[in-house]
């Protein structure tokens, strides 16, 4: 699944308690099954001051798992799913189930 899913994408966050929001990719996490997504699962950490930090309480995005993710069609921003498709000229591209649009970056 994580091959479908990838740095840069647009996703739109299906379950839990940022359901609706929308973000890019910023990281794949596929021996875990994860994503970290732009403001999308914001903790809290305490860091303790290091030479290049100030420390104190910093906010970062978790991860996400997969399941919980959809890619949004190209075409009109609306959650679907991810397929493949071989072009003629041989090049393998990801599709939008939803329209049947390309997905390219």
């Amino acid at each position: 699944m994580a091959a479908k899913l990838r740095k840069g994408d647009r996703v739109v966050v299906l379950t839990g308690r940022d359901k609706g929001r929308k973000g890019e990719i910023l990281k794949v996490l596929p021996k875990e099954n994860r994503v970290i997504v732009q403001g999308v699962n914001v903790v809290r950490r305490h860091t303790r001051p290091t030479q290049t930090s100030q420390g104190g309480i910093v906010e970062k995005e978790a991860s996400i798992h997969v399941s919980n993710v959809a890619h949004m069609d190209p075409s009109d921003d609306r959650p679907t799913r991810v397929g493949f498709k071989v072009l003629e000229d041989g090049r393998k591209v990801r599709i939008a189930r939803r329209s049947g649009e390309v997905i390219d970056r």
